[in-house]
């Protein structure tokens, strides 16, 4: 092989590197982007049970709905959200169908309380959301397919979409943040 075929060679063999390379960067961010919602979910769900409060904004004196969102979005990612359910909707960000929605992602209701947005819940998969409902009841699971929250569904919205959580990737970042990593 001379010099030229050697060097042709090379510059293929590292093309093919960097391909191969791009393609499971790739993939892994894919994957990464699927995880960041299920660590919303996940964490979500430790705190079914936790007792409803209005204005509550953290597990120990009980949460309310945008606090529950607020708490785990916080908890897991360090992401800081606007306060109330109607702040939450109005975010930045693609609305998403409730055919494609992940877990996650926001769902938002307009349950006749007030006028417009008046409750959020997190997606889980599968048709199920966790929310803290009303005084008197605790976070808890329900169904999207329930007549009760299927006439009231009002729309929903992907806050996380990056595999990587910092403020270029954060549609609410006020500065660069780390990702946390939690103790156990």
């Amino acid at each position: 092989m001379d010099h030229t075929q050697a060097a042709s060679a090379a510059r293929a063999k590292r093309a093919a590197r960097a391909t191969s390379a791009m393609h499971r960067k790739q993939a892994t961010a894919q994957a990464a982007t699927r995880n960041v919602g299920a660590q919303v979910a996940t964490r979500a769900m430790d705190l079914v049970g936790t007792p409803y409060r209005y204005g509550g904004t953290n597990p120990q004196n009980g949460l309310d709905c945008s606090g529950l969102v607020n708490y785990v979005y916080r908890d897991v990612h360090n992401v800081k959200l606007p306060r109330t359910s109607r702040e939450l909707s109005q975010l930045k960000g693609p609305k998403v169908a409730r055919g494609d929605l992940k877990a996650g992602d926001l769902v938002f209701f307009k349950t006749g309380q007030r006028s417009g947005i008046d409750h959020v819940a997190i997606y889980l998969g599968n048709d199920r959301f966790v929310h803290a409902p009303r005084s008197g009841e605790s976070v808890r699971v329900d169904h999207l397919s329930k007549p009760y929250w299927t006439k009231r569904f009002a729309s929903a919205k992907r806050v996380l979409q990056q595999p990587t959580l910092a403020a270029e990737t954060s549609p609410v970042a006020d500065k660069p943040r780390t990702k946390r990593t939690r103790k156990s």
